[in-house]
Protein backbone atom coordinates (compact mmCIF):
# COMPACT_ATOMS: atom_id res chain seq x y z
CA UNK A 1 0.00 0.00 0.00
CA UNK A 2 2.87 2.73 0.88
CA UNK A 3 4.00 1.82 -2.47
CA UNK A 4 0.85 2.24 -4.35
CA UNK A 5 0.99 5.80 -2.47
CA UNK A 6 4.37 6.83 -3.29
CA UNK A 7 3.04 5.96 -6.90
CA UNK A 8 0.49 8.37 -6.70
CA UNK A 9 2.56 11.22 -5.31
CA UNK A 10 4.80 10.78 -8.20
CA UNK A 11 2.97 10.53 -10.77
CA UNK A 12 1.11 13.48 -9.61
CA UNK A 13 4.61 15.19 -9.15
CA UNK A 14 5.18 14.39 -12.55
CA UNK A 15 2.20 15.38 -14.19
CA UNK A 16 2.26 19.21 -12.22
CA UNK A 17 5.63 19.77 -13.67
CA UNK A 18 5.45 18.53 -16.92
CA UNK A 19 2.20 20.17 -18.08
CA UNK A 20 2.44 23.26 -17.09
CA UNK A 21 0.74 26.31 -19.60
CA UNK A 22 3.70 28.35 -20.76
CA UNK A 23 4.33 31.77 -19.56
CA UNK A 24 4.25 34.38 -22.30
CA UNK A 25 4.50 37.39 -19.36
CA UNK A 26 6.94 39.37 -18.22
CA UNK A 27 6.81 37.46 -14.87
CA UNK A 28 6.57 35.50 -12.92
CA UNK A 29 8.20 33.10 -15.54
CA UNK A 30 7.98 29.59 -17.24
CA UNK A 31 11.17 28.05 -15.12
CA UNK A 32 13.29 25.29 -16.03
CA UNK A 33 12.56 21.80 -14.65
CA UNK A 34 16.21 22.07 -12.02
CA UNK A 35 14.91 25.01 -10.84
CA UNK A 36 11.75 24.05 -9.67
CA UNK A 37 13.37 20.88 -8.45
CA UNK A 38 16.19 22.76 -6.51
CA UNK A 39 12.62 24.17 -4.36
CA UNK A 40 12.34 20.71 -2.97
CA UNK A 41 14.64 20.96 0.02
CA UNK A 42 14.49 22.81 3.12
CA UNK A 43 16.85 24.59 4.91
CA UNK A 44 17.25 27.08 8.17
CA UNK A 45 17.84 31.12 7.86
CA UNK A 46 20.68 29.91 10.17
CA UNK A 47 21.74 26.88 8.69
CA UNK A 48 25.62 26.63 7.47
CA UNK A 49 24.52 25.88 3.27
CA UNK A 50 21.91 28.66 3.23
CA UNK A 51 24.02 31.08 4.42
CA UNK A 52 26.73 29.97 1.94
CA UNK A 53 24.13 29.99 -0.71
CA UNK A 54 22.68 33.72 -0.25
CA UNK A 55 26.67 34.96 -0.65
CA UNK A 56 26.97 32.85 -3.51
CA UNK A 57 23.73 34.88 -4.80
CA UNK A 58 24.99 38.07 -3.89
CA UNK A 59 28.65 37.73 -5.44
CA UNK A 60 26.95 36.38 -8.79
CA UNK A 61 25.12 39.42 -9.14
CA UNK A 62 27.13 41.68 -8.81
CA UNK A 63 29.72 39.91 -11.37
CA UNK A 64 26.46 39.68 -13.79
CA UNK A 65 26.44 43.91 -13.21
CA UNK A 66 29.99 43.96 -14.46
CA UNK A 67 31.23 44.98 -10.69
CA UNK A 68 32.21 43.45 -7.40
CA UNK A 69 32.58 44.07 -3.69
CA UNK A 70 36.75 44.99 -4.34
CA UNK A 71 35.08 47.57 -6.68
CA UNK A 72 33.33 49.05 -4.43
CA UNK A 73 29.41 47.12 -5.05
CA UNK A 74 27.11 45.80 -2.68
CA UNK A 75 24.03 43.88 -3.16
CA UNK A 76 21.16 43.56 -0.48
CA UNK A 77 18.22 40.79 -1.14
CA UNK A 78 15.29 42.11 0.47
CA UNK A 79 12.10 39.75 0.91
CA UNK A 80 9.09 40.77 -0.93
CA UNK A 81 8.07 41.53 -5.17
CA UNK A 82 10.01 43.75 -7.11
CA UNK A 83 7.42 46.99 -6.08
CA UNK A 84 9.12 45.81 -2.11
CA UNK A 85 12.62 46.52 -3.67
CA UNK A 86 11.67 49.65 -5.54
CA UNK A 87 10.08 51.03 -2.57
CA UNK A 88 12.77 49.49 -0.17
CA UNK A 89 15.66 51.42 -2.62
CA UNK A 90 13.75 55.16 -2.96
CA UNK A 91 12.53 55.13 0.72
CA UNK A 92 16.30 54.46 1.82
CA UNK A 93 18.15 56.28 -0.53
CA UNK A 94 16.53 59.56 -0.84
CA UNK A 95 16.44 62.04 2.19
CA UNK A 96 13.33 63.47 3.19
CA UNK A 97 15.24 66.90 2.70
CA UNK A 98 16.29 65.60 -0.55
CA UNK A 99 14.72 66.01 -3.97
CA UNK A 100 13.81 63.36 -6.60
CA UNK A 101 13.85 63.43 -10.34
CA UNK A 102 11.18 60.72 -11.67
CA UNK A 103 11.44 60.08 -15.57
CA UNK A 104 8.08 58.43 -16.14
CA UNK A 105 7.08 56.93 -19.78
CA UNK A 106 4.75 53.92 -18.62
CA UNK A 107 2.97 52.74 -15.76
CA UNK A 108 6.08 51.65 -13.52
CA UNK A 109 6.86 55.29 -13.86
CA UNK A 110 3.66 56.43 -12.50
CA UNK A 111 4.04 53.96 -10.05
CA UNK A 112 7.72 55.20 -8.99
CA UNK A 113 5.53 59.11 -8.26
CA UNK A 114 3.18 57.29 -6.21
CA UNK A 115 6.09 55.35 -3.69
CA UNK A 116 7.43 58.81 -3.46
CA UNK A 117 4.19 60.76 -2.80
CA UNK A 118 3.62 58.34 0.04
CA UNK A 119 7.08 58.29 1.59
CA UNK A 120 6.58 62.36 1.76
CA UNK A 121 9.37 62.55 -0.78
CA UNK A 122 9.59 66.19 -2.42
CA UNK A 123 9.54 65.22 -6.37
CA UNK A 124 9.10 66.62 -9.84
CA UNK A 125 8.10 64.24 -12.87
CA UNK A 126 9.45 64.64 -16.05
CA UNK A 127 6.43 62.62 -18.08
CA UNK A 128 6.61 61.67 -21.80
CA UNK A 129 4.65 59.54 -24.16
CA UNK A 130 4.52 56.06 -23.65
CA UNK A 131 6.18 55.30 -26.77
CA UNK A 132 8.51 57.61 -26.51
CA UNK A 133 11.69 57.33 -24.56
CA UNK A 134 11.91 60.83 -21.78
CA UNK A 135 13.92 63.61 -23.11
CA UNK A 136 17.52 64.00 -22.70
CA UNK A 137 17.90 67.86 -23.01
CA UNK A 138 14.92 68.37 -20.68
CA UNK A 139 16.35 66.27 -18.34
CA UNK A 140 19.42 67.94 -18.42
CA UNK A 141 17.65 71.29 -18.10
CA UNK A 142 15.68 70.12 -15.12
CA UNK A 143 18.70 68.95 -13.26
CA UNK A 144 20.55 72.47 -14.25
CA UNK A 145 18.11 74.39 -12.24
CA UNK A 146 19.48 72.91 -8.92
CA UNK A 147 17.63 71.08 -6.44
CA UNK A 148 17.61 67.49 -6.84
CA UNK A 149 19.72 65.03 -5.30
CA UNK A 150 18.53 61.65 -6.94
CA UNK A 151 16.72 60.62 -10.38
CA UNK A 152 15.44 57.75 -11.10
CA UNK A 153 14.48 55.80 -14.21
CA UNK A 154 12.84 52.37 -15.15
CA UNK A 155 15.29 50.82 -18.21
CA UNK A 156 12.79 48.13 -19.44
CA UNK A 157 9.20 50.09 -19.12
CA UNK A 158 7.26 46.96 -19.20
CA UNK A 159 3.83 48.65 -19.65
CA UNK A 160 5.36 48.77 -23.52
CA UNK A 161 8.39 47.32 -24.03
CA UNK A 162 10.41 50.31 -24.52
CA UNK A 163 13.98 50.21 -23.53
CA UNK A 164 15.40 53.48 -22.02
CA UNK A 165 18.99 54.14 -22.82
CA UNK A 166 19.92 54.36 -19.17
CA UNK A 167 23.86 54.80 -20.08
CA UNK A 168 23.24 58.56 -21.43
CA UNK A 169 20.77 59.44 -18.48
CA UNK A 170 23.51 58.04 -16.53
CA UNK A 171 26.11 60.39 -17.83
CA UNK A 172 23.47 63.27 -17.21
CA UNK A 173 23.56 62.40 -13.51
CA UNK A 174 27.21 62.05 -12.92
CA UNK A 175 27.85 65.58 -14.51
CA UNK A 176 25.34 67.31 -12.44
CA UNK A 177 26.14 64.95 -9.09
CA UNK A 178 22.97 63.76 -8.57
CA UNK A 179 22.25 60.07 -7.07
CA UNK A 180 21.34 58.07 -9.95
CA UNK A 181 18.59 54.83 -9.30
CA UNK A 182 17.63 52.63 -12.26
CA UNK A 183 14.00 50.25 -11.81
CA UNK A 184 15.73 47.09 -13.79
CA UNK A 185 13.21 44.83 -13.43
CA UNK A 186 12.54 43.73 -16.65
CA UNK A 187 15.61 43.89 -17.77
CA UNK A 188 18.83 42.59 -15.34
CA UNK A 189 20.17 39.15 -16.68
CA UNK A 190 18.91 39.41 -19.92
CA UNK A 191 20.30 42.75 -21.03
CA UNK A 192 24.16 44.08 -20.19
CA UNK A 193 24.63 46.46 -18.34
CA UNK A 194 27.80 48.08 -16.61
CA UNK A 195 26.80 49.26 -13.53
CA UNK A 196 29.60 51.44 -12.98
CA UNK A 197 29.88 52.61 -16.53
CA UNK A 198 26.43 54.06 -16.33
CA UNK A 199 27.19 56.05 -13.19
CA UNK A 200 24.36 53.84 -11.34
CA UNK A 201 24.10 53.80 -7.34
CA UNK A 202 21.59 52.19 -7.30
CA UNK A 203 19.75 49.26 -9.31
CA UNK A 204 17.21 46.50 -8.23
CA UNK A 205 15.43 43.77 -10.18
CA UNK A 206 13.60 40.47 -8.77
CA UNK A 207 14.33 36.64 -8.63
CA UNK A 208 11.62 36.05 -11.14
CA UNK A 209 12.38 37.89 -14.01
CA UNK A 210 15.38 37.58 -16.39
CA UNK A 211 17.09 35.21 -14.39
CA UNK A 212 14.38 32.99 -14.49
CA UNK A 213 13.99 32.12 -10.73
CA UNK A 214 10.48 32.05 -8.87
CA UNK A 215 8.64 34.71 -7.07
CA UNK A 216 9.84 35.83 -3.52
CA UNK A 217 12.66 38.83 -3.48
CA UNK A 218 14.04 41.90 -4.94
CA UNK A 219 17.60 42.63 -4.77
CA UNK A 220 19.84 45.96 -4.81
CA UNK A 221 23.02 46.33 -6.32
CA UNK A 222 24.35 49.46 -4.67
CA UNK A 223 27.47 51.67 -4.90
CA UNK A 224 28.79 50.90 -1.53
CA UNK A 225 29.72 54.86 -0.85
CA UNK A 226 26.11 55.58 -1.58
CA UNK A 227 24.51 52.65 0.61
CA UNK A 228 26.74 54.10 3.46
CA UNK A 229 24.82 57.21 3.07
CA UNK A 230 21.57 55.63 3.81
CA UNK A 231 21.93 54.76 7.33
CA UNK A 232 18.75 55.85 9.39
CA UNK A 233 17.14 57.64 6.46
CA UNK A 234 14.18 54.79 5.69
CA UNK A 235 11.08 55.17 7.51
CA UNK A 236 10.07 52.00 7.92
CA UNK A 237 11.68 48.96 9.62
CA UNK A 238 11.41 46.25 7.18
CA UNK A 239 11.92 48.15 3.84
CA UNK A 240 15.34 49.54 5.90
CA UNK A 241 17.65 48.56 2.56
CA UNK A 242 20.73 49.97 4.67
CA UNK A 243 19.76 47.88 7.96
CA UNK A 244 19.21 44.77 5.75
CA UNK A 245 23.04 45.28 4.04
CA UNK A 246 24.49 45.51 7.39
CA UNK A 247 22.62 42.61 8.51
CA UNK A 248 23.84 40.26 5.78
CA UNK A 249 27.29 41.20 5.90
CA UNK A 250 27.20 40.52 10.07
CA UNK A 251 26.44 37.36 9.82
CA UNK A 252 25.17 36.51 6.67
CA UNK A 253 21.66 36.05 7.84
CA UNK A 254 18.40 37.93 7.20
CA UNK A 255 16.40 40.47 9.76
CA UNK A 256 13.47 38.56 8.90
CA UNK A 257 12.06 35.23 7.43
CA UNK A 258 13.73 34.84 4.13
CA UNK A 259 12.24 33.31 1.30
CA UNK A 260 14.38 30.48 1.78
CA UNK A 261 13.19 27.99 -1.45
CA UNK A 262 13.35 30.73 -3.46
CA UNK A 263 16.56 31.87 -2.93
CA UNK A 264 17.22 28.30 -3.58
CA UNK A 265 15.71 28.26 -6.79
CA UNK A 266 17.47 31.08 -7.80
CA UNK A 267 20.53 29.94 -6.85
CA UNK A 268 20.08 27.29 -9.35
CA UNK A 269 18.86 29.81 -11.78
CA UNK A 270 22.14 31.81 -11.68
CA UNK A 271 23.86 28.57 -12.73
CA UNK A 272 21.94 27.85 -15.23
CA UNK A 273 22.19 31.42 -16.71
CA UNK A 274 26.39 30.89 -16.61
CA UNK A 275 26.15 27.79 -18.27
CA UNK A 276 23.97 29.56 -20.92
CA UNK A 277 26.49 31.89 -21.99
CA UNK A 278 25.78 34.50 -19.66
CA UNK A 279 23.69 37.79 -19.89
CA UNK A 280 24.93 38.27 -23.62
CA UNK A 281 23.78 34.38 -24.52
CA UNK A 282 20.16 35.14 -22.96
CA UNK A 283 19.94 38.10 -24.50
CA UNK A 284 20.71 36.51 -27.84
CA UNK A 285 17.99 33.84 -27.09
CA UNK A 286 15.49 36.18 -25.82
CA UNK A 287 16.59 38.67 -29.09
CA UNK A 288 15.37 35.48 -31.22
CA UNK A 289 12.35 34.56 -29.46
CA UNK A 290 11.33 38.44 -30.29
CA UNK A 291 12.53 38.06 -34.13
CA UNK A 292 10.43 35.29 -34.07
CA UNK A 293 7.39 36.26 -32.62
CA UNK A 294 7.35 40.13 -34.74
CA UNK A 295 7.70 38.19 -38.09
CA UNK A 296 4.91 35.65 -36.78
CA UNK A 297 2.18 38.33 -35.94
CA UNK A 298 3.02 40.55 -38.59
CA UNK A 299 1.98 37.80 -40.97
CA UNK A 300 -0.68 37.10 -39.26
CA UNK A 301 -1.90 41.19 -39.45
CA UNK A 302 -1.28 42.54 -35.70
CA UNK A 303 0.52 45.69 -35.63
CA UNK A 304 3.13 46.51 -33.20
CA UNK A 305 2.58 49.38 -30.72
CA UNK A 306 6.31 50.80 -30.44
CA UNK A 307 8.39 51.34 -33.73
CA UNK A 308 11.38 49.49 -34.29
CA UNK A 309 13.51 52.04 -33.04
CA UNK A 310 12.35 51.74 -29.45
CA UNK A 311 11.33 48.37 -29.26
CA UNK A 312 13.07 46.14 -26.68
CA UNK A 313 13.21 42.46 -27.06
CA UNK A 314 11.73 41.41 -23.47
CA UNK A 315 8.11 41.72 -24.22
CA UNK A 316 6.06 43.05 -27.27
CA UNK A 317 2.84 45.47 -26.86
CA UNK A 318 0.18 44.68 -29.85
CA UNK A 319 -2.77 46.88 -30.56
CA UNK A 320 -6.33 45.30 -30.64
CA UNK A 321 -7.37 44.23 -34.43
CA UNK A 322 -9.67 46.74 -35.55
CA UNK A 323 -12.32 44.27 -36.14
CA UNK A 324 -15.86 43.48 -34.31
CA UNK A 325 -14.83 40.06 -33.90
CA UNK A 326 -12.04 40.49 -31.84
CA UNK A 327 -12.64 40.47 -28.34
CA UNK A 328 -9.59 40.26 -25.67
CA UNK A 329 -11.04 38.24 -23.04
CA UNK A 330 -12.22 35.98 -25.99
CA UNK A 331 -9.02 35.96 -27.04
CA UNK A 332 -7.07 35.26 -23.84
CA UNK A 333 -9.50 32.14 -22.78
CA UNK A 334 -9.01 30.71 -25.99
CA UNK A 335 -5.21 31.19 -25.79
CA UNK A 336 -5.22 29.86 -22.36
CA UNK A 337 -7.46 26.94 -22.89
CA UNK A 338 -4.57 26.21 -25.50
CA UNK A 339 -1.72 26.00 -22.61
CA UNK A 340 -0.40 29.67 -23.81
CA UNK A 341 -0.32 32.54 -21.20
CA UNK A 342 -0.18 35.98 -22.36
CA UNK A 343 -1.04 39.55 -20.74
CA UNK A 344 -3.16 42.25 -20.70
CA UNK A 345 -1.98 45.80 -21.80
CA UNK A 346 -1.44 48.58 -19.21
CA UNK A 347 -1.18 51.39 -21.92
CA UNK A 348 -3.53 54.55 -20.99
CA UNK A 349 -3.79 55.48 -24.79
CA UNK A 350 -4.21 52.63 -26.96
CA UNK A 351 -5.87 49.39 -26.68
CA UNK A 352 -3.26 46.53 -26.82
CA UNK A 353 -2.14 43.10 -25.30
CA UNK A 354 1.76 41.96 -24.61
CA UNK A 355 3.47 39.23 -24.86
CA UNK A 356 6.35 38.35 -23.47
CA UNK A 357 9.99 36.92 -24.58
CA UNK A 358 11.44 35.96 -21.33
CA UNK A 359 11.70 33.02 -18.83
CA UNK A 360 12.46 29.09 -20.15
CA UNK A 361 11.18 29.67 -23.54
CA UNK A 362 12.80 28.80 -27.18
CA UNK A 363 12.20 29.84 -30.71
CA UNK A 364 9.89 26.62 -30.94
CA UNK A 365 7.54 27.61 -28.15
CA UNK A 366 6.84 30.70 -30.01
CA UNK A 367 6.47 29.04 -33.13
CA UNK A 368 3.67 27.08 -31.02
CA UNK A 369 1.88 29.65 -29.57
CA UNK A 370 1.72 31.56 -32.94
CA UNK A 371 -0.07 28.56 -34.34
CA UNK A 372 -2.36 29.27 -31.46
CA UNK A 373 -2.89 32.56 -32.39
CA UNK A 374 -3.18 31.62 -35.95
CA UNK A 375 -5.98 28.40 -34.72
CA UNK A 376 -7.32 31.15 -32.45
CA UNK A 377 -8.18 33.65 -35.08
CA UNK A 378 -9.24 32.02 -37.32
CA UNK A 379 -12.46 30.55 -34.64
CA UNK A 380 -13.06 33.61 -33.92
CA UNK A 381 -13.69 35.00 -37.17
CA UNK A 382 -11.03 38.18 -37.26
Amino acid sequence: MGGSVFSTITINYFLCTTMDKLLFTPGPLTTSMTVKEAMLHDLGSRDTSFINTVKEIREQLLAHGGVSKDTGYETVIMQGSGTFGVEAMISSAVPRDGKLLVLINGAYGERIAKIASIHKIPYEALVCDEDQTPDLQKTEELLASGGFTHMIIVHCETTSGIFNPIDQFGMLAARYGVGYLVDSMSAFGAVPVDIAACHIDFLVSSSNKCIEGVPGFSFVIARRDSLIKCQGQADTLVLDMYAQWVGLENDGQFRFTPPTHALLAFRQALRELDEEGGVAARAARYQDNFNTLAEGMSTLGFREYLGRDRQGYIINSYHYPEAAAFDFKVFYNKLNDRGYIIYPGKLTKANCFRIGNIGRLYTKDVKALLAAISEVKAEMGF
